[in-house]
């Protein structure tokens, strides 16, 4: 049965972005806020890394083909970390905005309004972003759980200006509205950093999560009552696909038809783990014979 298209996802982050872009845009007409423009050009880079994730997840869902015989999951690890990246360029954006303001304070006008304003803009992100990372993690999607945590990011970053306006009018002190904004921008240059290392590591093949791969493990202990074994596991995540291979031992005097039946269980049970795609692959080998041993580690000789 084929998997629910997650783009309809994407689709909500990109009116959420547009949303939220006026609201805050308008924000920042009335109160002249640094700390709320620098919250509206994040929210900028949310419209475009929105759209970038819709064209990954678009190219991720399509089948496998000729040149692309595993299908095009890993398409997501560019998506979120070309997210990641524009996190940091928004974070630097943020800083080039508010070292003038820094230097040279202005004050703020309607604030009472503005913050009213910048809450509205908040709320919609926060929805918006829970509901995404809650559907990424559901359906293994990095892109999906990337864009819902900048938008969760993001209304961080709200309330570190809304906070630093209010104690503006609270105290005067016209500079503290700078200051936030640039203490705003680097909370989120350590989460666009984040976003990047985990597409980096995704790009390298790495393995799946270890309870996971102890659920595995479970799996192929059991077989040891049927004279058994299994060496060589190796796993990798790819998008919301998951690879596993591993070699399994059984007795030489097994007929084809034996060690087939007996591979085709290991792959289902395997299967039957996970809720997102698992591609299984076995490989039978005599468990008396010296010559399977020669593959036990990573790499064969």
């Amino acid at each position: 049965m084929q998997k629910p298209s997650l783009k309809k996802f994407i689709y909500l982050a990109i009116v959420a972005a547009v949303a939220t872009i006026s609201l805050k845009l308008f924000a920042y007409s009335l109160t002249g806020s640094v700390g709320l423009f620098s919250d509206a050009l994040e929210s900028c880079v949310n419209l475009i890394a929105a759209v970038v994730a819709l064209f990954m997840i678009t190219l991720a869902e399509k089948p496998a083909d000729e040149e692309h015989a595993f299908g095009h999951n890993k398409a997501e690890y560019f998506s979120s970390a070309i997210e990641g990246g524009l996190i940091v360029l928004a974070a630097f954006s943020i800083i080039w905005s508010a070292i003038p303001r820094l230097l040279n304070p202005q004050p703020l006008e309607n604030i009472g309004i503005g913050l009213l304003v910048a809450v509205g803009a908040s709320g919609i992100n926060l929805i918006v972003g829970l509901i995404l990372v809650k559907n990424g993690r559901k359906n293994n999607s990095i892109t999906l759980e990337a864009d819902g945590k900048h938008l969760l990011t993001d209304v961080y970053t709200s309330a570190g200006v809304l906070i630093g306006i209010g104690l503006v009018k609270l105290t005067g002190w016209l500079a503290l509205d700078a200051i936030v904004a640039i203490g705003v921008a680097i909370n989120i240059l350590w989460a666009g950093f984040q976003l990047m290392r985990r597409s980096a590591l995704g790009l390298l093949d790495s393995g799946i999560p270890e309870d996971e791969r102890l659920k595995v493990i479970q799996v192929l202990e059991k077989l040891k009552s049927q004279n058994v074994d299994f060496h060589a596991l190796l796993t990798r995540q790819a998008g919301q696909r998951k690879f596993i291979s591993v070699h399994v031992l059984m007795p030489g005097q097994w007929t084809i038809q034996e060690c087939h039946d007996i591979l085709e269980k290991v792959e289902k049970d395997i299967r039957e783990l996970f809720d997102s795609p698992v591609t299984v692959f076995t490989h039978p080998e005599p468990i008396g014979d010296i010559v399977s041993m020669h593959d036990i580690g990573l790499d064969r000789h």
